[in-house]
């Protein structure tokens, strides 16, 4: 008898592409699990189609809302997607021969480290592909990997205003052999209100662990944001069209430091 997944997805007018990252889990996971932070398009109406448990909770710290999710989820073993992301059929496959198999051997060479006893996997890392404007990019820090599946009761995920992360307490983790599809960056539009929206929550968080700005973050780490992604992490294998990709980042970098210059205190924010 193969294992019952759910799936955990936290959600913000998200109508864009959700429809085409749940029809991508359709006939993969059991359950749906939705926390939505009151959307004010159709993305709960688009989420009812595919029978989701929808759980309105307004939440901006982002790691807080996964965890509410997490207390939701009714199975012993959790997939998560964000609304932009896409399972596509190679990786489905991997799944499938996981739950079938009740999650008790690796499917993969990537799978397994050095003991052929698997029992004990409590997760699993999943690769990404990562697209700008509709093309993939592999390079410049956008080649990674997440812990996007995994037991419910084996990880823990700590406050974040961005960036949270899932992390195992117990059991080991394995590595996917296929990529989830990430459509990030959609357009330069949208791709700028991403970076600013990071920005305020990066300053807010930086600000409430006690870190200083300064002339030379606002002036210095953008430069070196870009020169890092780009450069020294060879971004420009991509070729020069993501170019905007890596000035966005350094625009987040700056607006990241600029902004804590109006923070009142390490609590509180003015904007």
């Amino acid at each position: 008898m193969k294992s019952k997944l759910s799936l955990l997805m936290i959600t913000k007018n998200a109508e864009e592409l959700l429809a085409k990252s749940l029809e991508s889990c359709r006939g993969l996971v059991d359950e749906v699990i939705l926390v939505d932070n009151r959307s004010t398009d159709s993305t709960c109406d688009i989420a009812k189609k595919y029978g989701a448990k929808i759980y309105l909770n307004s939440e901006q710290d982002l790691g807080k809302q996964r965890a509410f999710g997490l207390k939701k989820v009714t199975n012993e073993w959790v997939l998560v997607l964000d609304a932009d992301e896409v399972i596509l059929e190679g990786l489905r496959r991997e799944i499938l021969h996981l739950k079938i198999s009740n999650f008790q051997f690796p499917i993969s060479k990537q799978v397994s480290n050095s003991n052929s006893q698997t029992s004990n996997y409590s997760g699993f890392y999943i690769p990404f592909q990562n697209h700008f404007l509709g093309r993939p990019v592999n390079y410049g820090g956008e080649n990674y990997k997440k812990l996007w599946l995994f037991r419910k009761d084996a990880v823990a995920i700590e406050p974040a205003q961005v960036h949270e992360e899932f992390k195992l307490k117990k059991g080991r983790p394995g590595v996917l052999k296929h990529k989830i599809f990430h459509y990030s960056y959609r357009s330069l539009r949208q791709t700028l209100g991403k970076f600013s929206d990071y920005a305020i929550r990066e300053a807010r968080q930086k600000s409430k662990k006690g870190e200083k700005t300064s002339l030379k973050k606002i002036i210095l780490y953008p430069m070196h944001m870009f020169w890092a992604r780009f450069v020294e992490d060879k971004g420009y294998k991509d070729g020069i069209f993501r170019i905007p990709l890596d000035l966005g980042f350094a625009y987040m970098e700056f607006l990241t430091y600029f902004l804590m210059l109006f923070i009142k205190n390490k609590k509180e924010s003015s904007f």
